[in-house]
Parts: C-alpha cells; structure tokens; sequence
C-alpha cells in the first residue's frame, strides 16, 4: 500500500512540474491511488471532493472575493490610494511607500494578493516609472507588498486555514493585523533606504497642512471602516467570519451607491470575476481533500508526528526545519494546495511541542506569501512581470533585499510569539 501512496505523490509531483493545473494535478494522484487499490469503493472519490467544500465557513472566500472585486469597481482604490499619498508622499521614494501603504490598507478590503498585485500594477507601476523609478523596482515593490494582502483581514488564507485546522478565523484576523502591520512598517524602511541610495524622489516637496490631510481623509473613512466592522462584529459574537462576508457585500454596494459608481455593467463584471476566482480555489480545494483524506487513511500524520518528535527533541529546531520545508514547497505549489495537504500533518505536530496554534497558523502563513513571490513558480512574480514586462531575471536581481527582509520578518514572526499573539491576547 505505501508503494501505491509513493506512486500517487510522484505522478503528483510530476504533473506540477509539467505545470499541469493544480487541481488536476492532485486529482491525477489521487486517482492513481484509487485505481490501484481495489477494495476502496471509487465513489469515495468523488465524495471526498464534494465533502470538502461544503463547509460553511468556506463561504466566507466568495463573498469576500466578491467584496473586494466591488470594492475596485466603486472608485474605492482610487480614493485610498489618494489618502495614501498624502499620508507618505512626501518620504524618500513618495510612490513607492504609497505602494506599500496602499498594499496594506487595501488587504483590508480584497483578501487576494494576486487581485492587489494586478491592480497596483496597472495603476502604479507606470506612474512610478514617469517618476524616474526603474521598472524592475516598479515591480518589485508592487509584487512584495501585495504578500500583505493575505495577512491582513479578511485575507483568504486565514479563512482557508482556519477551516484545515479548526482555528478561530476571528483570532487568525486579530493576528494577522500584527504580523501585516509589522511586514509594511519594515518593508517601507527598506523602501526609504534604496530610495536615498538611488536619489528616488518624494512625491511632495511641500508639508501637508491639516486641510490636505482632511481632503484626502474623508472619502477614505468609510472604506477603511470595513476591517473595523468585520473584527469588531465577529469579537463582540455580531456575526461569524462568514456572515462577515456577506455584510462586507452590503457595505461595498453601499459605497458603490453612495458614490454613484456602481452600475448594473460592472456588477455583472464584477460577479462574473467573482465566480472566475472563487472557482479557481474552490476547485484546488476539493482536489486537496481527496489527497488529504487518502494520507489520512493510510495514517501519514500520525506516523509523521512520531517520527518527528521521536527525532527533533527541540520545538525551536522543529520550527527552523518547517520554515525551511515550507520555503522549498512554496517555490514549486500554489500556497492553497499546500496548506490543504500539509496543514493537517503539520498543525498537530506543531501542537505536541506546545506552540501556540495562532503563532503556527501565522508562520504558516507567511511561509506561504513567501512562496508566491518566489521562483520558479511564484504566482506574483509572473503576475506583475506579465503586466509591466518586466523580465524575470532582472525581477529576481532586485528582490533580493527584499528576500533578505522577509526572511528576517519570518525569524521574528516564528521566534518571537508576541508579534503573532499580542493583540489576540488583549480582545481575547
């Protein structure tokens, strides 16, 4: 039998490396499995697929999917991107920390880095490059901050996480917001310290008075009220994470009329952008499920668990074996399809020596923006270098500080618990 589960996982492998579609590629494994095992009943199959996106909670994807989506179509960007210059226009590299500002505030909003990505790359990455900044930073800077988007909430891994592993979705938010404030607050150091290296420019020249910052802050208050509204109303028992969704729908609709920008045209576009994106995950969901219950029944993570605390006696060097583990997978699968195989092995393992699960949760998390942005599979690179041009080698030349940075952050995040459980521990 674990001739037939070897046998699975490398016509798997070898499908992802032929870049055949995720879903397809864990259900060509799967089905190998199935196949060559007899005495499983084959509709199990299908049930195993099925079963795994009924849960509710998995609702809370779409709608904040779509949220976000209608969010874009109601002028709600444009006006947080103008609160953001105002905010950071006038530091060294006034673009670029607009960038990693407006990344971080929009994640309140989207949930999808890939959406972030797209959209900052079509509105910013020209403007910055009329400003004198090079393409290959334009890009790089755009790519790296939209890793924030998922650590904010409602960021879609958090929810997928908190479904794998039966963590509270309203806690994974609270922390989310630490580690995302953490990433953009060094990321624009960063930003600051290239930008007077290379005589990157601020955006101003002149100090904002008090009417400016009022000007630029008034059409932005009732968007970056949602983050506020979603945590709140799921702390004080309002509403659930997935019904968070759906009051996040309302409240876009809201804005989109309240605005005069949301018409019947890009509702439907907006819906039918949703239904595009919303299937993507949900397809690698179901495919994942299959795979993971196949481990589970041949007993993978229990046997893992034994062999890794019978070897690794130390919860700190089990931690720097995962982050490195973690980095490798991420250089070659979609981080959704990851955390659905490797969640429930690792999380109860993780557990046995004692590591708070939001802290676990996050270093996972992280593990898995990491990967998006790296090679040779990294779904941010090609996403921003296929919309600005830029090519992939000089794309990786100058991410490298910023490879360096997010490293850094990963060490603090999985060495130092209070930048994962501070807030948490305060409203909980």
């Amino acid at each position: 039998m674990n001739s037939v589960l070897a046998l699975s996982a490398i016509v798997l492998l070898v499908l992802l490396f032929l870049k055949v579609p995720v879903y397809l590629s864990v259900l060509g494994g799967s089905a190998i499995y199935f196949a060559l095992n007899p005495t499983i009943n084959t509709i199990m199959f299908a049930q195993r697929a099925i079963t795994g996106v009924e849960s509710i909670s998995l609702l809370a994807i779409p709608f904040f999917v779509c949220a976000g989506i209608l969010m874009n179509y109601t002028g709600v960007t444009k006006r947080i991107m103008d609160f953001c210059s105002v905010l950071t226009g006038r530091m060294s590299g006034g673009l670029a920390q607009v960038n990693v500002l407006l990344s971080t505030l929009m994640g309140g909003l989207s949930g999808s880095n890939l959406a972030d990505a797209a959209m900052q790359a079509k509105m910013l990455v020209p403007e910055m490059e009329a400003k004198g900044f090079s393409k290959e930073f334009s890009t790089v800077v755009t790519a790296t901050s939209s890793m924030i988007t998922p650590l904010i909430p409602p960021g879609i891994a958090m929810i997928l996480y908190g479904c794998i592993a039966n963590v509270s979705i309203g806690k994974l938010f609270m922390s989310g917001l630490g580690i995302g404030t953490l990433l953009c607050a060094t990321m624009m150091i960063l930003v600051r310290f290239i930008s007077i290296k290379r005589g990157y420019q601020p955006l101003y020249k002149e100090k904002a008075s008090a009417k400016q910052y009022m000007t630029a802050a008034k059409p932005a208050i009732l968007p970056l009220c949602l983050p506020i509204i979603i945590i709140g109303g799921i702390r004080l028992g309002v509403f659930t994470a997935t019904e968070a969704g759906a009051i996040a729908i309302l409240y876009a609709i809201f804005l989109g009329l309240l605005y005069k920008e949301l018409n019947l045209k890009n509702t439907f576009q907006g819906l039918k952008e949703t239904v595009c994106t919303t299937s993507s995950i949900m397809l690698i969901v179901a495919a994942a499920s299959v795979f993971s219950w196949i481990l589970t029944k041949e007993r993978i993570p229990q046997q893992l668990t034994e062999w890794i605390v019978g070897t690794i006696h130390n919860k700190y060097i089990f931690l720097l074996v995962v982050n490195i583990f973690l980095l490798i997978v991420g250089m070659f699968i979609e981080g959704n399809a990851s955390m659905i195989i490797l969640v429930p092995l690792l999380a109860p393992i993780a557990a046995s020596y004692g590591i708070n699960e939001i802290q676990f949760a996050m270093i996972y998390i992280f593990n898995n923006a990491i990967g998006a942005l790296s090679p040779p599979m990294g779904t941010l690179m090609f996403v921003t270098c296929g919309i600005t041009k830029c090519k992939t080698a000089a794309f990786i030349k100058e991410a490298l500080p910023f490879y360096i940075l997010l490293v850094i952050n990963l060490l603090l995040i999985t060495y130092v618990p209070v930048f994962s459980t501070f807030l948490v521990n305060i409203l909980y």
